[in-house]
């Protein structure tokens, strides 16, 4: 049996990598003889240097840059094989891992950070960039990227405004004078992990906020100042991009990469299996095996997953995904491709207790999959 490994992270407690791993360990505990390829796969968010940087033979660099509090903090971005090719995974500067939960604040959290690492890339010569979109603990709309690229946000007094999504509706006049030249000879792309608009009820405060820490009148408050924020990027830079699909992303940074970069907004997970060649190996595979940390209606919207099983579906390949947790609405990703959804959980136990088991649930529960796979073929 041909299988495909192609697992997203475990968000805060295994890396991609490391879930295939214990997936590909478990099946071979059972079926000796199937022929396992592992791809580990991000969607945008963590992961997305790992899925890139290592196949192509490029580098890790350190720099020191603000974390999402403005903390000084080591964090690193990839070079491709190429010499000219950033990623840069937002995460790794402005990420919600970064932070401890009762340090959780999307009213002040900044993406300083992340635009320090694409600052220095240019320092290196970079022409092109690749920005992961996921992980993020801020709902900034971007500006902090932005202010460190030399773009000033100001009120009406005409005086910065401060860090985080909470001072968005202060903010009167954008001024990119002084925004970094270089920009403007680089090619930008933003690797979406979500599809979800700016602002409503399916956009970065409503939907994503509350796990940034936002309580549910913060959310509507940062909804409204990202609204404000739009507002204002359409009057001085004559864009429109409250409803376009993925400036939700990051808490708005996809917003800030369109307006501000000319950046293009891709579905991170597409970028990644056209550069992995995911769809030549699944169509070749007999089954499929996927999972990510939490399965649930915004498994929909972008997330490793379903980008998945749509191309297993196109081929006619069945798909087993498992995940730490399965929430509710997941009727639509099983018309999408998927075959069944596990959780890895066995019993009761609290998050913590999960997540510091994670190998052993991972592999506990893949490997009582397979052993009903083997006896079929028995």
């Amino acid at each position: 049996m041909n299988i495909v490994v192609a697992p997203d992270s475990f968000k805060e407690s295994l890396s991609a990598k490391a879930v295939a791993s214990n997936i590909a360990t478990a099946i071979a505990k059972i079926m000796p003889e199937a022929n396992i390829l592992q791809i580990p796969i991000s969607d945008g968010g963590e992961g997305l240097l790992e899925a890139l940087v290592t196949p192509s033979e490029g580098k890790l660099i350190p720099v020191k840059v603000k974390d999402p509090l403005l903390r000084n903090i080591q964090a690193h971005y990839g070079i491709l094989g190429d010499g000219t090719t950033a990623v840069v995974e937002m995460a790794t500067a402005s990420g919600l891992e970064l932070l401890k939960e009762i340090e959780r604040n999307p009213l002040i959290t900044s993406t300083y950070g992340t635009g320090e690492l694409i600052r220095d890339a240019l320092n290196k010569g970079c022409t092109k960039i690749i920005i992961g979109l996921g992980g993020s603990a801020t709902n900034d709309g971007g500006i902090g990227m932005i202010k460190a690229l030399g773009g000033k946000f100001l009120n009406k007094k005409g005086v910065s405004i401060d860090e985080g999504g909470g001072a968005l509706d202060a903010l009167n006049q954008i001024d990119i004078t002084e925004l970094d030249k270089r920009l403007l000879k680089c090619e930008i792309i933003g690797a979406c992990d979500v599809s979800n608009p700016l602002t409503g009820n399916q956009g970065a405060s409503i939907v994503f906020g509350g796990q940034k820490g936002g309580s549910t009148l913060e959310l509507e408050q940062l909804d409204k100042n990202l609204f404000h924020y739009a507002s204002v990027i359409k009057s001085d830079l004559g864009m429109d991009v409250k409803e376009v699909e993925g400036t939700g992303a990051a808490g708005g940074m996809g917003a800030a990469l369109l307006a501000f970069l000319d950046a293009e907004l891709m579905r991170g997970i597409d970028l990644i299996m056209d550069t992995l060649q995911l769809e030549a190996h699944i169509k070749n595979a007999d089954l499929v095996v996927t999972g990510e940390g939490k399965i649930d209606r915004q498994t929909l919207y972008g997330k490793t997953i379903t980008g998945v099983a749509k191309v297993a579906q196109k081929h006619g390949i069945p798909v087993i995904a498992i995940a730490g947790k399965i929430g509710n609405d997941i009727d639509e990703i099983y018309k999408l491709g998927v075959t069944s959804i596990f959780s890895i959980v066995n019993q009761p136990m609290t998050l913590q207790e999960s997540m510091e088991k994670t190998d052993y649930l991972i592999q506990s529960c893949v490997m009582n999959i397979f052993r009903i796979i083997k006896s079929y073929e028995s």
